[in-house]
């Protein structure tokens, strides 16, 4: 998730005003669940604590993406790579990183293959047909549907915002509809196809039947509650049912009959509004103003003044096939629209499907959605509808340890027509506002959920910041956020009941606290064992329930004093039975790691390198794009892009062993 380039920057400010609970008066912070029931006493500070031990003990594997011929790992084999501020993607020794599908290359569709211009000079019509930019969550389809293939495949992935400063030659100058088109182009989902030659050696495949790129133009179904609503009605679609387009795309979701889930997030910051913003719009941060992607001064759908509900029509989980390149996207309202950061997808052992999701913004919820109807694993096409009916809940975490998936139907308790929720598609169109209403907890900006493949109903999300926490008038520390000035963030998890995703009840745990192990001040201190790190984000198991974690820690916030010598954005990996963590990859210069799949061996790891190069402003210099960064095309090159690189194991073996 980019969360530097924005007007509205999601680290330091938040429209979240509700008077939810925020247990700011329990009297000793609860850090660790697994402290607690080990020493049965109240716990200290984030410094003392002792970290390590599995509250939950290991059953059987869960979950629908473990592959059952590869095994639960028990160690981690690589040796970690240090700290760097080297302008690289560095792994351990032993591994070989690629950077094969970079922002400009050609998708490969229908033969139109344009070449990258280093100048920014590439037509609009170019970028229709070539990589985005800014390359953030992707999933990996084995070809043919179905197989287990991991030498030949599908890769979707998002392209989440553009920086005008990289894509024209002179920037914003000379503003018109033509540069708005190439900058939304620029943005939305790629599917390409990739294939292992005989040299073992990944490349695109150019060109492909399954190529696509999908746009802020797309045509988009709609479904769930909120079709067909008047909240979802507009002058060009009167019946409230197809949407052009998806944007802001950041993390996503994969689901077991072969669909792709992009996640819509910032959106709220392409729209402007005349005049003072209102409490609905100021709820999901829309404002008068828009500095950065100027679409609304000439495509008028972002201008709220003349089309009032067209923001009501972003926000969302779009499901893509990228097995059948001319089917059409589905917008499932019944996920709910916020800040859409991830998607993460299991299956409870009754076959309903459980969504897991964030909403990236500082003092957000945390989501869950089970399906009314039953996975069926021999029925593809049933499949693609079981996330139209369902139910979504919300969560409470309470400071004893315990917590609750409260329910999002309108007409219950205070979700009635006289508090704003007429029927439920207006609730989910207002899905922050029932959350507060409800009474969840506020968290420190969720991001990336996991599910743990060995462990029914083990859950982890990635708590990346929240420098306001504590502030004068902003929500105090709780038990799940127990630290003000939460610079370095933390990682929380938790054990539905019983081991079943669909249950209502959970116990939860603070993993992890990211910080510093050299310093004293217990706001900065790191609780882990080896790796330090900061900015939690992407988070995946692979398909031996190694546990990894990219951060993304802005360029600004790299420059703190705090920050000073943990060099560039990173990716580490841990067993979370172990508490340790072991640096496995460092990137470029002003670069975040995101991104994150295997193929079904785990011989294969793609991640994204986004926005390199990135400067404290968010903005490059037209006249000097190569400041920062000049990866990955080097000095040779234009311009620094975002890509997509490949990892593998010098002699053919596991990623991570």
């Amino acid at each position: 998730m980019n969360n530097k380039l924005l007007k509205h920057v999601n680290e330091d400010v938040s429209s979240n005003d509700s008077a939810n609970p925020i247990f700011s008066d329990v009297m000793q912070t609860r850090l660790s669940r697994r402290s607690l029931l080990q020493s049965g006493t109240a716990l200290g500070a984030a410094a003392a604590l002792p970290v390590g031990m599995s509250l939950f003990s290991t059953d059987a594997k869960a979950g629908v993406f473990a592959d059952d011929n590869i095994g639960k790992a028990r160690q981690l084999g690589f040796s970690p790579v240090p700290f760097s501020s080297e302008d690289a993607v560095i792994v351990p020794k032993g591994y070989t990183a690629q950077a094969f599908y970079k922002w400009g290359d050609a998708v490969g569709i229908d033969g139109r293959m344009p070449e990258f211009k280093q100048d920014g000079s590439n037509t609009t019509q170019d970028q229709a047909v070539q990589a985005g930019m800014h390359h953030d969550g992707m999933a990996f389809f084995s070809l043919p549907l179905g197989s287990k293939n991991s030498k030949h495949g599908l890769l979707a992935m998002n392209h989440e915002y553009v920086d005008n400063g990289m894509l024209f030659k002179d920037g914003i100058a000379d503003w018109d509809a033509n540069k708005i088109r190439k900058s939304q182009n620029a943005m939305g989902v790629s599917v390409i196809e990739i294939r292992q030659d005989n040299n073992q050696e990944w490349q695109v495949v150019r060109p492909s039947a399954y190529a696509r790129r999908i746009t802020p133009h797309t045509p988009m179904r709609v479904s769930g509650p909120a079709r067909g609503h008047d909240l979802m009605k507009t002058k060009a679609d009167p019946r409230g049912e197809v949407i052009l387009g998806t944007m802001q795309n950041c993390a996503n979701g994969l689901t077991p009959w072969g669909t792709y889930l992009t996640c819509e997030e910032n959106w709220a910051d392409i729209f402007t509004t005349q005049g003072v913003p209102t409490a609905e719009e100021k709820r999901y941060g829309i404002g008068s103003k828009d500095e950065v992607y100027l679409w609304s001064e000439q495509d008028f759908r972002f201008d709220i003044g003349l089309t009032p509900n067209e923001p009501n029509r972003f926000g969302w989980v779009v499901e893509i096939d990228p097995y059948d390149p001319k089917s059409t996207p589905i917008k499932h309202t019944a996920l709910g629209r916020i800040k859409h950061e991830g998607a993460t997808v299991t299956i409870a052992s009754d076959n309903r499907v459980v969504v897991y999701m964030g909403d990236d913004q500082v003092f957000e919820y945390i989501y869950k959605f089970i399906s009314k109807n039953h996975y069926q694993p021999n029925n593809r096409e049933a499949n693609k509808r079981l996330l139209e009916e369902g139910t979504l809940y919300v969560a409470r975490f309470d400071e004893n340890g315990n917590g609750e998936w409260i329910p999002l139907i309108q007409g219950q308790g205070k979700l009635i027509a006289a508090n704003g929720f007429a029927d439920q598609g207006e609730l989910l169109v207002k899905t922050r506002q029932a959350a507060d209403t409800v009474g969840a907890t506020k968290m420190d900006r969720p991001e990336w959920i996991a599910v743990d493949p060995y462990k029914n109903g083990s859950v982890y999300c990635t708590l990346t910041n929240n420098k306001d926490r504590g502030k004068d008038g902003k929500a105090g520390t709780d038990a799940a956020n127990p630290r003000a000035d939460n610079l370095f963030g933390h990682i929380i998890h938790w054990q539905e009941a019983d081991r079943n995703p669909t249950a209502l009840q959970f116990k939860w745990d603070i993993l992890v606290l990211a910080g510093r192990h050299d310093t004293d001040d217990t706001r900065f201190k790191g609780n882990m064992a080896g790796a330090e790190f900061g900015s939690p984000d992407g988070l995946s198991f692979d398909h031996r329930g190694v546990l990894w974690i990219q951060t993304d820690v802005s360029t600004s916030t790299l420059n703190e004093k705090e920050y000073a010598g943990m060099g560039n954005n990173q990716m580490v990996a841990t067993i979370p039975d172990s508490n340790e963590y072991r640096r496995f990859l460092t990137g470029p210069n002003g670069s975040e790691i995101t991104g994150i799949t295997f193929t079904p061996d785990n011989k294969t790891l793609f991640i994204n390198i986004q926005h390199p190069g990135e400067s404290r402003s968010g903005t490059a210099d037209p006249a000097n794009p190569k400041a920062i960064s000049a990866w990955p095309d080097g000095e040779s090159g234009g311009r620094p892009r975002s890509a997509t690189v490949v990892i593998t194991k010098d002699d053919g073996g596991l990623i991570g062993s």
